[in-house]
Order: structure tokens, then C-alpha cells, then sequence
């Protein structure tokens, strides 16, 4: 399909395996989403979701999935695998991690997953409420078997339309240089180096040396 396709309620393998639906470009959209304006684009869609309910954002292979207390294992797991990899959980990490409803939903954040098709759930990433319309993109981790599936990417695109939805501002995240390739892939969506953002909130971590912060239409 040449433009993802959104679903409200029921995962991949229920959509492609139903016997109604033998070819996925013959969908029948209207009877799977709610009623909303005509919309042209991935990104026009997403900014139709409803918050916290299942929903699925659906390429190929890749579906973003939003947040539930089933998936908080996932969220958990994910990113606890890549900080102990590279670095080391700090408290603010766990705190977070063992209470993601809590922390993150409940505070008026988003949680978001991707899942590839056969694969399960192999990435998370939040949006965490710090303050009037601040927002952190934090706790972005893909698993190593979804590698080259350009699920990051996918997962990445689906976060940032919903912080727009959101009215963020700013948007920012902070990191350690030794994530090089994430780091680029923040960069080619918009996100860009700032030092104010890392005078203001960088001693969350101790491992943050890097800040940034989105501006929408940045070039790649």
C-alpha cells in the first residue's frame, strides 16, 4: 500500500486474516474508523485518533499501538534492556518504568508502540507532561529483532503527530551522544540541538549531554 491505513480496535493478523478482508487495499475505512473529515495523509489521520483507546496505524508490516496496561510490560522491558546496554537505570528511569500509568498517562502524557507483524511488540516510546505544554519525548527503545524494519523511524513519526495534537511546545528530548543512531534519526525528523532545552532540563539524567528540541518543517 502506498499510504498507511488507520484502525480503530483489532490488531494486524485480525485484519489481514479475517476472510472478509482478502486484499488490504479493498478495506471498507469507513466501517473501521470514526466519522471525521476527509483526510488525505498519514499525518492528517493520526491527528483524528482518539486519545487512549486501541488504535492501529498500519503499514505494511509496522502498526502503532496506544498504550494499555497489558503493553506497560513492554514499555518496561524495552527500555530497561537498552539503558542497562549502554548505561545504567538511574531512579528518575525507574520511576517512571515501574509506574508508567501513573507517571505518564495519568499525568496527561502518551505512550505509544509499535508492533511488526509477526514479531509481537518490539518498541515504545512516551510523551511525558512536564509542563503547561511542555512535553519530554522520553523512553524511546527498539528491539534489536526489528532492526533494519525502519520500526524506530515509523515509531518516531507517529509520536511527534501526536505531540502537534497535543500543542506541544516545546517538544525536546535529551540523550547521550553515544546514541549516535538515534540521534540521527531525531535529527532527520526535525528535532535540533539546543541549549537552552539542556539548561533547563538537562540534570534529569546523568547521562544527558545532548538536548533537543522539534521544530516542524526542519529540513532533514
Amino acid at each position: 500500500m502506498s499510504e498507511a491505513q488507520v484502525f480503530a480496535r483489532g490488531g494486524i493478523s485480525d485484519i489481514l486474516a479475517s476472510n472478509q478482508v482478502r486484499d488490504p487495499a479493498k478495506i471498507d475505512l469507513p466501517a473501521r474508523l470514526p466519522k471525521c473529515p476527509p483526510v488525505t495523509s498519514h499525518r492528517q489521520r493520526l491527528g483524528y485518533l482518539p486519545p487512549h483507546k486501541a488504535v492501529f496505524v498500519m503499514s505494511d508490516v509496522l502498526a502503532i499501538h496506544e498504550f494499555s496496561d497489558d503493553l506497560a510490560v513492554h514499555f518496561r522491558d524495552i527500555n530497561a534492556e537498552w539503558i542497562n546496554a549502554m548505561f545504567r537505570l538511574e531512579q528518575t528511569d525507574r520511576d517512571v518504568l515501574e509506574n508508567p500509568r501513573a507517571r505518564i498517562i495519568d499525568a496527561g502524557g502518551v505512550i505509544l508502540f509499535v508492533e511488526a507483524s509477526g514479531l509481537g511488540i518490539v518498541g515504545a516510546c512516551a510523551l511525558q507532561k512536564t509542563g503547561a505544554a511542555s512535553y519530554e519525548l522520553t523512553k524511546m527503545g527498539v528491539r534489536e529483532s526489528a532492526r533494519g524494519m525502519k520500526a524506530g523511524e515509523f515509531l518516531l513519526s507517529a509520536i511527534i503527530d501526536r505531540a502537534s495534537l497535543l500543542g506541544a511546545e516545546p517538544l525536546y528530548l535529551l540523550t547521550n551522544a553515544k546514541c549516535a543512531a538515534a540521534i540521527h534519526l531525531y535529527e532527520k525528523l526535525g528535532f535540533r540541538h539546543d541549549a537552552g532545552i539542556m539548561a533547563r532540563y538537562g540534570a534529569r539524567y546523568e547521562r544527558c549531554d545532548v538536548a533537543m528540541r522539534y521544530h516542524a518543517g526542519a529540513p532533514g
